[in-house]
C-alpha cells in the first residue's frame, strides 16, 4: 500500500490517516485488518511512523535468502522496463543510484542494500517489542505453507483457517538464471550480515551461505 513509506504524506503534519483508512471497510467484531508493503522494513522512517500510528501494531516479516532476493528484485525491474543494466553491472552501480536518501531509486535499485536484514531488524526492535513481531524464513513459508500460516494465525490471535489455493502474486518470468560468479559475489557481500542475523534471531542459515 506504500502508506508509511510515502514521503509526501508525511511531509505534512499531522499525517492524514484517512488516506490509509479509506482502503479498509469498518472491521466487524473480533476482526482484524492489515496490509502488505515489504519496503516498510527497509525504509528508515517507516517503523517509527508505524509505532506512532499504533504502538500495539503486530508485524509479520518474511526474510528471503538475500542473494535470491537481490536477483529476483533485479529481474522484476527488468520485467518492468526500469533496469537497462545486466545484474553485476547493476550491483556495482547501486551505491550511486541509492545515494540520495528516501528517493524512489532506493526502493527500485537497492538490490543489495535491502538484503542487509540485521540493521533493518534492529530498527524494528527499537520501536516494537519482539513479542509483537514474528519473523519467518521465506523458504520455510514456501515449503510448509499451512504450518507457517497456522503460526501466523496464532501470533495474530485469530482463528486458524485452511488455505487450499496457492496463488503467488508478483511472479514474473525470469529472463535468465543467476550465474555462478554472481552468486559467489553476493555470498561474499552478505556473509557477515548473515552471520549477524543468525545471532539476532537464533536461526541456522547454512542454506543461505551456500554458493
Amino acid at each position: 500500500m506504500h502508506f508509511f513509506d510515502d514521503e509526501v504524506i508525511f511531509s505534512r503534519e499531522p499525517a492524514d490517516y484517512e488516506l490509509l483508512h479509506q482502503h479498509f471497510r469498518q472491521p466487524r467484531r473480533r476482526e482484524i485488518t492489515g496490509e502488505v508493503t515489504p519496503s516498510y522494513l527497509y525504509w528508515p522512517p517507516a517503523m517509527e511512523r508505524i509505532h506512532n500510528y499504533n504502538p500495539q501494531m503486530k508485524l509479520v516479516i518474511l526474510l528471503r535468502n538475500p542473494i535470491d532476493r537481490a536477483f529476483a528484485h533485479w529481474n522484476m525491474q527488468r520485467f518492468k522496463g526500469r533496469e537497462p543494466l545486466d545484474f553485476l553491472d547493476a550491483l556495482k552501480e547501486e551505491p550511486r543510484r541509492i545515494a540520495r536518501p528516501l528517493a524512489i531509486e532506493s526502493r527500485r535499485f537497492a538490490y543489495v542494500d535491502r538484503g542487509f536484514y540485521s540493521v533493518q531488524l534492529e530498527r524494528v526492535f527499537e520501536f516494537l517489542p519482539r513479542d509483537q513481531v514474528q519473523v519467518m524464513k521465506f523458504e520455510e513459508f514456501r515449503d510448509r505453507k499451512q504450518e507457517s500460516l497456522d503460526a501466523i494465525f496464532d501470533f495474530l490471535g485469530v482463528k486458524r483457517i485452511r488455505i487450499d489455493r496457492d496463488k503467488d502474486r508478483n511472479v514474473v518470468p525470469y529472463e535468465r538464471a543467476m550465474k555462478p560468479e554472481e552468486r559467489k559475489y553476493l555470498a561474499e557481500v552478505f556473509a557477515a550480515d548473515i552471520e549477524k542475523l543468525e545471532q539476532v534471531l537464533g536461526w541456522d542459515l547454512e542454506d543461505w551461505k551456500k554458493n
